[in-house]
């Protein structure tokens, strides 16, 4: 895609955009209380999944900067001792890093010096982000979770690095798994990046990953999406505009006000959704409150 046809899809999604009611919230206007009620009505095994692989600690081609854990008590011949003593521990993390499950906040995208709904990229300051922040998603987001699977609908085990998911792919998954997006859904894509990666081991994935292609952000903008995640970074590396070097998060968190989850892990709830014929779910994302952050570690739930 050529950078004058992106800028172009990128004016006209954000006008599509702004648009529509409650725009300040992004596309959560879409998910009202009465979807969240319908979706909660759709549970029917009662079983749950996390979305989120565990939180690493070790360093890898694709996590130079590993979260820090270590253990502030008890202290040495504490723990044998007779009385109370408490085990603690200290928790540090980079949130955008290419390996750890995360949400990204409407202020986390910049693009030319502004965030989503033209609010000025100079309210993030190296005290922290001062609107769109995380506080927009403190109460939550819970809705019905659909997920599409992508190498399954190819017939491989995961996509290549490098490869993209299209709006045609979007809707033959949706035609294989008999199941449709629609509005306010959080609508899940599986690459297969976390299958890859526990096969045959992580790689660089800020220079070579699978993801979606940035003309399917018309799909989610037509079907009126409330959030968008994936078990990759929902862009594709290399990046299909040369000259942007990740065209979806632009336009699904900038233009389209999109909160994006990146690098989630579906391994365990596609065999129950493949055991059910089911692909659709209640989910629950609880992030941290963290008034002024771009962003958050998180656990996604899925309840079948």
């Amino acid at each position: 895609m050529s950078e004058a046809a992106f800028r172009s899809l990128y004016g006209r999604l954000r006008d599509q955009a702004l648009a529509g009611p409650d725009h300040r919230r992004g596309a959560l206007g879409h998910l009202t209380p009465e979807r969240v009620v319908a979706a909660a009505d759709q549970v029917r095994d009662g079983r749950t999944f996390s979305l989120a692989a565990p939180i690493e600690t070790e360093p890898g081609p694709d996590n130079p900067q590993p979260a820090s854990h270590r253990m502030t008590a008890p202290a040495h011949g504490e723990a044998d001792a007779q009385g109370l003593h408490f085990a603690r521990d200290r928790f540090a993390m980079n949130v955008h890093g290419d390996a750890d499950s995360h949400l990204d906040a409407l202020c986390h995208v910049m693009f030319d010096g502004e965030l989503y709904d033209g609010v000025p990229a100079s309210t993030v300051t190296p005290d922290g982000a001062g609107a769109l922040t995380l506080d927009l998603v403190r109460d939550g987001i819970v809705g019905r979770g659909v997920l599409l699977d992508i190498p399954r609908l190819w017939g491989v085990p995961w996509l290549d690095p490098g490869d993209q998911v299209t709006t045609d792919d979007l809707v033959a998954a949706e035609a294989a798994q008999e199941v449709a997006v629609g509005p306010g859904d959080l609508m899940f894509v599986r690459v297969g990046h976390r299958r890859r990666r526990q096969s045959l081991g992580a790689w660089n994935a800020a220079q070579a990953r699978a993801g979606l292609h940035p003309a399917a952000m018309r799909f989610l903008a037509e079907r009126r999406v409330a959030v968008l995640g994936s078990d990759g970074n929902n862009d594709a590396a290399p990046s299909a505009v040369a000259e942007v070097p990740f065209p979806v998060h632009v336009l699904a968190v900038n233009a389209l006000g999109l909160h994006l989850m990146d690098y989630l892990d579906f391994e365990e709830l596609v065999p129950a959704c493949e055991q059910l014929g089911r692909w659709h779910f209640l989910c629950m994302v609880a992030p941290l409150r963290l008034p002024a952050a771009t962003g958050s570690p998180v656990n996604p739930i899925a309840v079948l």
